[in-house]
């Protein structure tokens, strides 16, 4: 209907429609909100859980401890996210 295209991969020449593009690409990025929503949802029950420590505080205050545990733990949380979307 509308065209269709040829991809070049590793793995040979794959071809595809446009429409099957469109849903792909929705599909790409309907998963992407949906990991960056469930890290937010996982950084804020971290910040729950810690409430005796302001979080963002200590970042503004440039806290390299806090911010390595931040780092890891998003890490992990995206780890997660991709595993439970595979």
């Amino acid at each position: 209907m509308f065209g269709s295209f040829e991809f070049q991969s590793t793995f040979g020449s794959i071809p595809l429609s446009l429409e099957e593009l469109l849903h792909a690409l929705v599909g790409t990025a309907a998963f992407g909100l949906l990991g960056l929503a469930l890290m937010l949802l996982g950084f804020k029950l971290f910040e729950w859980t810690t409430r005796r420590l302001d979080v963002e505080k200590q970042l503004e205050n440039q806290n390299l401890a806090v911010g390595i545990v931040v780092g890891a733990l998003l890490l992990g949380i995206s780890l997660i996210v991709v595993v439970s979307m595979l």
